[in-house]
């Protein structure tokens, strides 16, 4: 899908440069050059900012609406159709931070200026997010109609399955999504605000923050000069209560207030282009040790759940001060037939390295599965260089892709390798992209392994690559084995997401975390519901709800990696400026669903359905609706939810007082493709659509003549239409002495009749509707001619295209011309292409 939508943009941009801006754009940016797609850029055209684009199904209706061009007509249709970017007039970014979690809105205008006034094209917005990111909604107003998102239950909408294949709103890629406002007039402009969520990194003891901003040449204004202003605003709350130091920003910000643990900054300016960089951000706390903190907040007045919210988290910063534990790792690795290509070879790249950056003194193993297993060593290796390099060599020949997928059979077996350790670490890393038909029990399997006891138990991590895995069955798999979740959903991003999850997860310099039991708490709810190991790559967050009183300090206890025991007491205080619901919505959203997909539990299925309505974070049980209100008057979110909810039953579009509803469809990733896994299709690889014969012969046949007339100019065409006609006549008359030699005289007749030479001359193109018309050698074919074919005059190119020092051969009505400058006359000069005295073409000099 992601290439399909790139090689529309790039047909679009092709389209676009049809457009004439008017002599004023001699003087400003002049359009942009669209450069081919190679085979390793297919996906250059993907959005890398927020972007609005004209859908033009056909060509005719491009054009620039304030100045027609009257260029020739353009015949055929765009299949799938061409996607024009569209000119961005004003932008301004807000960003919100705190602890982990930036919220995102962008607001712009951008103009339909590549399609007649007097025509329609729908546009479609292309909203790219950052780090796990989550849209939150998308507003438009443009002619008097107002647009705007939202989430309904999954319940309220009957025949989901045939609703949401509706291509209104979709994924292009798995942070990139897309959605459709119709029929919008040529020339009009868009406001739109685009908000969404996402994750900071944290990396070297720094958070680390990156918002796509980076708006490719082609959306700048071309023709008359337009002011282009550029708004960003940025505010940080780390809710640390300590000193804030920012290490990196990319924009030029000026610093606006200051606190403790509080800054913002805004930039605001008019630019020759817009930005062509990403947004990053990046800053730490002032810190020598671990720190933590525990902040409380009550509910707001419509929360369904009335319960107090807190919020705990532990932070390492100062990296070199703390030893690392010492780490038994065990890769678990899927050499499904469906890991064939990028997928596999990416991840064998991430395990070398990986295994390139053990210490001497951890021990690891690799297992490879399929429907069988397949190991290194029947015993854990050190990770000497000898060991290091036999691995890597066994890794080159031994994983290939085939088979099917068995994922059981190796947790038993990293489990047995792992049973007697110790004084360190132990961790499984799985990585897979397929699912399979006894997750539930493998769930539960793991958890008789993973009774907690004095000793360290097995951290299982998992990656998930691809949209074909059960990604809820491995987030649970990992808050079982108390360890870290990762998704890589295309194959380029496979090899950083594995050395990052590989490395937050060996980094752990604090173990086995517990907080003391909370006296006067009830109703404790945890998220996740146990601690994590604190490591230098990942901050420690747990989140909840409770009732009662909460103690004004609590006491953290964990094992650091000299085997001796850590204790620390963090300090209660009120959040202030910190909306704890919707920064923590997004993880409370995605461990419920996995709890609820493994209890099968029909109540936390709603009670999820009921977080994901209230915060604006989709979910597996929501589905989006893009509502239209025409009259620009927007109802009450809470009463028009409730009416639609009762109303939106059977049908796409419904109508509740004014307010047009469709259906965008879900935003989740399901739960696994088991179809898919068994089939051993590759992530990324789409399943062609199921056509019929009938459409699929008539999508053959446009595509066929499409790129026929794409390649062929109007005299080319015409010329093989004669020329087959030509051939079709002498086809006839060969019919005609065949059908006679067989006594066939009446039929024969009746076709003589048919193929006179009248007749054969108007299939020519000689005779139209009784007027005179010349032939090629310029005589007329009736003396009482009325219309003159060679009397008018005829557009034959364009001034731009033609080389003032070269002469240019043309034809028209079938007759040899060539054009050249005469530089004396100071003007373009047309003649015979034929030289009158040795009889050759002039237009070979």
């Amino acid at each position: 899908m992601a290439k399909e939508f790139s090689t529309c943009v790039e047909y679009g941009l092709k389209l676009s440069q049809r457009i004439y801006y008017g002599k004023e754009s001699a003087s400003s940016s002049a359009p942009v050059v669209v450069p081919a797609m190679s085979k390793f850029s297919a996906e250059g055209y993907l959005p890398s900012a927020p972007t609005v684009y004209a859908v033009v199904p056909e060509p005719e209706v491009v054009d620039n609406p304030d100045v027609p061009s009257y260029q020739p007509y353009v015949h055929g249709r765009c299949v799938p159709p061409a996607l024009i970017p569209l000119q961005m007039h004003a932008v301004a970014m807000e960003i919100e931070s705190y602890l982990d979690t930036a919220f995102v809105a962008v607001s712009g205008t951008w103009r339909v200026h590549c399609v007649m006034a007097s025509r329609r094209c729908d546009c479609r917005i292309a909203v790219p997010m950052g780090e796990q990111g989550s849209l939150l909604g998308v507003e438009v107003d443009v002619n008097g109609r107002s647009y705007r998102t939202q989430l309904i239950r999954m319940e309220d909408v009957k025949d989901i399955e045939k609703m949401t294949k509706c291509e209104d709103g979709r994924f292009i890629k798995c942070q990139i999504y897309t959605l459709k406002v119709p029929q919008v007039d040529g020339g009009t402009t868009l406001s739109i605000k685009m908000s969404w969520s996402q994750k900071l990194i944290y990396l070297g003891g720094q958070f680390c923050l990156n918002v796509p901003f980076s708006f490719p040449a082609y959306v700048n204004p071309v023709g008359k000069k337009i002011s282009k202003r550029e708004k960003i605003f940025l505010k940080v709350n780390s809710g640390t209560g300590r000193e804030l130091l920012c290490r990196s920003i990319s924009h030029p910000l000026k610093e606006l207030t200051r606190e403790v643990s509080k800054v913002s900054f805004l930039y605001e300016a008019e630019v020759p282009v817009w930005s062509n960089a990403d947004f990053t951000f990046s800053y730490t706390v002032n810190s020598s040790d671990i720190f933590g903190g525990v902040l409380l907040q009550s509910p707001f007045p419509r929360d369904f759940d009335q319960r107090e919210m807190f919020c705990l988290y532990l932070f390492s910063v100062n990296i070199q001060s703390r030893k690392v534990f010492r780490k038994d790792i065990v890769f678990l690795i899927d050499i499904s037939g469906s890991m064939r290509g990028d997928p596999l070879e990416n991840t064998k790249n991430a395990l070398v390295a990986s295994l390139s950056k053990l210490n001497p003194q951890d021990s690891f193993n690799i297992i490879a599965f399929n429907g069988e297993i397949h190991l290194f060593s029947s015993t854990m290796k050190l990770a000497t260089m000898e060991a290091v390099s036999n691995a890597t060599d066994w890794v080159d020949v031994n994983l290939v892709a085939d088979g099917g997928t068995n994922i059981l059979l190796p947790l038993n077996q990293a489990m047995k390798l792992l049973a007697e350790t110790t004084d360190s670490i132990p961790l499984i890393f799985l990585i897979t992209d397929g699912a399979v038909e006894d997750e539930r029990k493998i769930c539960n399997i793991m958890k008789g392994y993973l009774k907690s006891g004095d000793s360290i138990c097995p951290r299982i991590c998992t990656l998930g690559i691809g949209s074909y895995c059960n990604h809820y069955f491995l987030q649970m798999l990992a808050h079982i084995g108390m360890g870290h979740y990762d998704a890589a959903y295309d194959a380029d991003t496979i090899y950083f997401l594995m050395q990052r999850l590989i490395t937050s997860a060996s980094s752990v310099i604090l173990a086995n975390v517990k907080m003391d039991t909370l006296e006067h708490v009830d109703s404790l709810e945890l998220f996740p519901s146990h601690f994590l190991d604190l490591s230098s790559g990942s901050p420690l967050i747990l989140s909840g709800r409770y009732n009662g009183n909460f103690p004004e300090s609590v006491k953290i206890s964990g094992t650091l990696a000299d085997m001796s025991n850590f204790v620390i007491d963090l300090k209660v205080q009120r959040a202030k400026d910190m909306p704890l619901d919707r920064m923590f919505a997004r993880r409370h959203i995605d461990i419920l669903t996995a709890r609820a997909w493994l209890s099968e539990n029909k109540e936390l299925e709603e009670k999820v359905a009921k977080m994901s309505v209230q915060s604006g974070v989709p979910c597996e049980y929501t589905c989006m609706v893009f509502v239209q209100d025409d009259a620009g008057k927007k109802a009450p979110e809470l009463l028009w939810t409730q009416e639609a909810n009762s109303k939106l039953k059977q049908q796409k579009q419904v109508e509740v007082e004014g307010l047009k509803i469709m259906i965008l469809g879900k935003l989740g990733v399901g739960f696994g493709n088991l179809a898919a896994t068994a089939g051993n299709i590759v992530p990324g690889t789409e399943e062609a659509s199921s056509f019929d014969p009938a459409q699929l012969l008539m999508k053959t046949a446009s595509n066929c003549c499409g790129q026929l007339l794409d390649r062929c100019c109007c005299m080319c065409f015409i010329k093989t239409c004669s020329y087959m006609n030509d051939r079709c006549a002498i086809v006839f008359t060969q019919l005609c002495a065949a059908l006679a030699c067989f006594e066939c005289l009446d039929c024969c007749c009746e076709l003589s009749r048919r193929s006179s030479p009248q007749a054969l001359s108007y299939l020519k193109g000689y005779v139209i509707e009784g007027y005179g018309v010349e032939d090629e050698h310029g005589e007329e074919s009736s003396p009482n001619a009325m219309f003159t074919w060679r009397d008018h005059w005829y557009p034959v190119s364009l001034i731009e295209d033609l080389d003032p020092l070269l002469p240019t051969p043309f034809q028209l009505l079938g007759r040899d011309l060539v054009l050249w400058f005469d530089r004396s006359a100071r003007e373009w000069v047309a003649f015979d292409d034929k030289c009158p005295h040795h009889l050759a073409p002039l237009s070979v000099n």
